[in-house]
């Protein structure tokens, strides 16, 4: 596949109208003082014959500091984002407290061009969202999971 391969959780609780699902605000100042579309479920890039799933679960851990959930983990396809990146993701039910997160960080040249790295959090916030807010959210490249999941738990 082109372009750069990622994989992650989508976990959910609840049914029918009750249903949730946990996204992070992506971190760092290009996201700052966004909110609609700067979402995401937890995800990251594939190390070199990791598989996709194994690299889920990896970096669900390396963002929200806490293991990945047990549970049955449900593939829920590929999408290809626009930016060209390739992410897979599984659907999991599970329950976690999004104050119990403690991400992980990165860092990267800011203010640009300064010569000067900052840490920055992986996710600056966690929380739970219905479909209905969650489909204004997440990041657009990735709504078609909340599609699969749901007809996945209305099955």
């Amino acid at each position: 596949m082109a372009g750069k391969q990622s994989a992650g959780l989508l976990l959910y609780r609840g049914r029918g109208e009750d249903l949730e699902v946990l996204l992070g605000h992506m971190g760092g100042p290009f996201w700052a003082k966004k909110d609609a579309a700067a979402w995401s479920l937890p995800k990251g890039e594939l190390d070199p014959d990791e598989s996709p799933e194994k690299a889920a679960r990896r970096e669900f851990e390396e963002e929200l500091g806490l293991p990945a959930p047990d549970g049955e983990y449900v593939e829920l396809g590929v999408v290809k984002q626009s930016g060209g990146k390739v992410v897979t993701a599984w659907a999991v039910e599970a329950d976690l407290d999004p104050a119990a997160v403690v991400p992980g960080t990165f860092a990267m040249e800011w203010p640009p061009r300064s010569g000067r790295q900052q840490e920055f959090p992986e996710v600056d916030r966690v929380a739970w969202f219905s479909l209905r807010d969650a489909r204004e959210k997440l990041v657009k490249g990735q709504l078609p999971f909340l599609d699969r999941l749901l007809a996945l738990v209305s099955g």
